[in-house]
């Protein structure tokens, strides 16, 4: 009988759970009753953000979990736990197989069903502070300063405080987590006077490219501008943006999402640059609308308006920009480069948002304080 035809897929949040109470739970209290720890899913993987499917399971998913222990319990206990889960735990759990193969060329592990011998598990064993200084280059020890705000790459955070967190006996990791959950304030409004001016710089070129017969280029730049649109909700209501692939699913679940993602589709579908700038004029209504909301600056006129006498419609994204920038009371936000925002909202390539060396090059341009 096909095995994968009779089993039912299971989301990857509740197959850890189910994993860790039924058979890693007990194989670690064999090694010590007492043993303080927590058990978590979260970092990389579709799971961890609640999107993975059945097609999900051919890559880097599996019964899998986290567990963080203090750096002596590590030390005393952790390959004797490695080596009592390669021991014990069965060769399969709720149609799944347990043993993964070797790491790809990049570092990819894929299930690879066993009959015998250890199993090559995925239950990590680390500490709370090594964990974060590997994902995200930060030492828990302290508050992330501002310009580790600005460098964290938000799919990263979203994923470091996505997932579930099982269990968690000292309180550390929900701790560390709970520091990350959302920007400083001052972070906050300088990263939305950012997005609002990239909305700026643009705005008006939709039009232009179509008013001279560049229907590509205006539909390009329709695009762009609409993703700077669900940027700017994402960062409204307090929500980090996952990477490309869930970028749009992710939107979906956001009030924002609801209000102007019809929209927003119309806007790059349309045949003709007039209804493409129309739709897009609803959705600016929105984010205006939505600014004077949140609360943080004087209300500011949410009507579009033409661009300079030219009949393009435009918000006006400066407007927004320039009174949100005024909320900024810390001196060191404020003597960051102006509106340069953070890594997302000026590297675009996968390369580069992964790239620690790319963080610490940003680092030193944020070092240079060009004055506000």
């Amino acid at each position: 009988m096909d095995v994968d035809a009779q089993r039912r897929f299971v989301p990857g949040i509740e197959l850890s759970q189910r994993f860790l109470g039924k058979f890693v739970e007990p194989i670690v209290s064999r090694i010590s009753p007492r043993l303080e720890y927590a058990a978590a899913l979260i970092g990389p993987g579709s799971e961890v953000l609640g999107f993975d499917t059945e097609m999900s399971t051919d890559h880097h998913w599996g019964p899998r979990v986290m567990l963080f222990l203090s750096e002596s319990n590590l030390a005393d206990h952790g390959a004797a736990i490695d080596r009592l889960l390669s021991e014990s735990l069965p060769y399969e759990f709720l149609g799944y197989p347990t043993n993964f193969g070797p790491p790809d060329e990049i570092g990819v592990r894929l299930l690879e069903p066993i009959e015998s011998g250890p199993v090559a598990h995925r239950v990590e064993l680390t500490t709370v502070r090594k964990w974060f200084t590997n994902y995200l280059v930060w030492d828990t020890t302290a508050d992330p300063a501002t310009i580790d705000w600005l460098t964290f790459p938000q799919h990263r955070l979203r994923a470091a405080t996505a997932g579930a967190v099982f269990r968690d006996d000292s309180g550390e990791l929900t701790t560390a987590r709970e520091r990350l959950a959302w920007y400083p304030d001052d972070v906050w409004f300088y990263l939305l006077a950012a997005q609002w001016q990239r909305i700026a710089d643009e705005e008006a070129f939709m039009a232009r490219c179509a008013d001279v017969g560049d229907q590509l280029g205006s539909v390009l730049v329709a695009s762009r501008l609409v993703r700077d649109i669900m940027r700017l909700c994402f960062l409204m209501e307090r929500q980090y943006a996952p990477y490309a692939k869930w970028f749009g699913s992710a939107f979906r679940g956001l009030r924002g999402g609801a209000a102007v993602g019809p929209v927003l589709t119309r806007a790059i579908q349309a045949p003709d640059w007039h209804e493409r700038q129309e739709a897009l004029a609803v959705a600016y209504r929105y984010i205006a609308n939505r600014h004077n909301q949140l609360g943080i600056t004087a209300r500011l006129d949410p009507e579009v308006r033409q661009f300079y006498g030219r009949p393009y419609l435009v918000i006006g994204g400066e407007r927004f920009a320039d009174a949100t920038e005024e909320r900024i009371t810390d001196p060191e936000v404020r003597r960051l480069p102006r509106r340069m925002g953070s890594l997302n909202q000026i590297a675009d390539s996968t390369d580069r948002l992964e790239s620690t060396d790319a963080c610490e090059r940003l680092r030193r341009i944020y070092n240079e304080r060009d004055e506000p």
